[in-house]
């Protein structure tokens, strides 16, 4: 079976969680992706039962943003059991504070599915970034996105577990114009 050699433009590294949680290796993580020349961006992963500025807070004290950085990401997956409306709400709270810090709009990632059923239209100006594993050609979602996550089964070499693989919806050109200036 012959390799495919593909280079990796970007990568998204988990910064944050909740409220106080940092991923140990983070800065280690974050630092290479610099060194490789890879676009690089760090994610929050949010708990909807918690107050979303006071996550924020959290991203902002562990992640400085440079020029040519993609912008911060709200991984929000999970209800946790708290009703849509209090999630939203939370979720508001987190972009408003993080764009509001960084000047730059974030990327919410969340699965075709999460984002149709619990998010909705309320955040169709933000970019997304989509989970979805079951169509070859595109994800099923209504709205534009900006990135497809389109396998958690990735394979690259310096990495010993699977990694997700992800596209980016556009030329060169779009995609240079997502980066922090």
């Amino acid at each position: 079976m012959e390799e495919k050699s593909v280079k990796l433009g970007f990568a998204f590294i988990k910064a944050t969680e909740g409220y106080t949680r940092k991923d140990r290796q983070f800065s280690r993580n974050w630092r290479k992706a610099r060194e490789a020349g890879v676009a690089r961006g760090a994610y929050h992963f949010f708990l909807p039962n918690k107050n979303g500025a006071i996550q924020a807070d959290n991203f902002i004290s562990s992640v400085r943003l440079e020029s040519g950085d993609l912008p911060p990401v709200l991984d929000v997956e999970e209800t946790f059991g708290v009703r849509p409306a209090d999630l939203r709400k939370r979720v508001k709270e987190w972009l408003t504070r993080v764009e509001r810090h960084y000047g730059a709009r974030p990327i919410i990632y969340t699965s075709a599915d999460f984002y149709t059923r619990i998010l909705g239209s309320e955040f169709d100006d933000y970019p997304l970034w989509v989970a979805h594993y079951l169509q070859r050609d595109k994800p099923r979602v209504s709205r534009p996105w900006s990135f497809w996550q389109h396998s958690e089964t990735g394979r690259v070499n310096g990495i010993i577990t699977k990694v997700d693989f992800n596209v980016f919806s556009g030329d060169s050109a779009d995609f240079k114009s997502l980066l922090v200036p």
